[in-house]
């Protein structure tokens, strides 16, 4: 028997997120548990961090946990920004902060392990997902309880990956149905093409506050109740 019962869609138990906002990024910002995003994209360097736990090239990283450093790395290439170094008139990484961990050193040198296979900022290991470029804010109401929750969402999420940011509120969320203004939402479209408009520009344009009119979906409980 599939664990979701009546209610179609993924299984939210494995169910993978594509993106996070920045405030999301930024509460990851502890050497134990560390976060970063650049260039559209969001790393979990916690492993990095533990294992070179108490080495001083971590200290620049640890600095910038829960932030966007994009302006680290050269967007055309994807490697961190490159200089001519004044002192040995060769091409080195930049890096105003000091140092950091898989960054080679100045001048050759004896002590530095460099078998530790492509640096941390190369390849997709420690990446969990996108960064949201922009985010907008969402209602939902529940119909049976009367609860309301607002969550700030990126434009790009489906509404599956919209509930499970609801999840922590209600753990049956994938039990109702979604609708706005008594329409059926379709849970793989995003808010924008469900004909739900963020119309933030428009409320900026006429200097209204647009969280005074922030739209709602309505949730209608079904016959299943879905443990996830």
């Amino acid at each position: 028997m599939p664990r979701r019962g009546l209610v179609a869609g993924p299984d939210l138990e494995y169910f993978q997120r594509r993106y996070f906002t920045p405030a999301e990024v930024a509460q990851h910002n502890r050497p134990e548990d560390l976060w970063v995003s650049y260039l559209g994209r969001v790393y979990d360097l916690t492993s990095l961090a533990q294992e070179y736990k108490g080495n001083l090239l971590l200290k620049p990283i640890v600095e910038v946990a829960g932030q966007d450093i994009s302006h680290w790395f050269d967007p055309k290439t994807k490697d961190i920004r490159k200089h001519i170094d004044p002192l040995t008139g060769c091409l080195r990484y930049c890096t105003p902060r000091g140092r950091f961990v898989h960054v080679p050193p100045q001048l050759p040198c004896s002590d530095w392990a460099n078998d530790f296979g492509k640096p941390w900022w190369q390849g997709s290991y420690y990446e969990v997902g996108r960064l949201s470029a922009k985010t907008r804010s969402i209602r939902i109401i529940n119909t049976l309880t009367s609860q309301e929750h607002t969550l700030e969402v990126g434009v790009l999420e489906s509404i599956w990956e919209i509930l499970h940011r609801y999840l922590p509120y209600n753990a049956h969320a994938a039990s109702y149905t979604w609708k706005y203004e008594g329409k059926n939402l379709n849970m793989d479209f995003t808010l924008e093409e469900n004909g739900i408009r963020d119309e933030e520009e428009e409320f900026d344009y006429l200097n209204m506050d647009g969280t005074l009119h922030t739209p709602a979906i309505l949730l209608y409980f079904n016959d299943d109740l879905t443990e996830l």
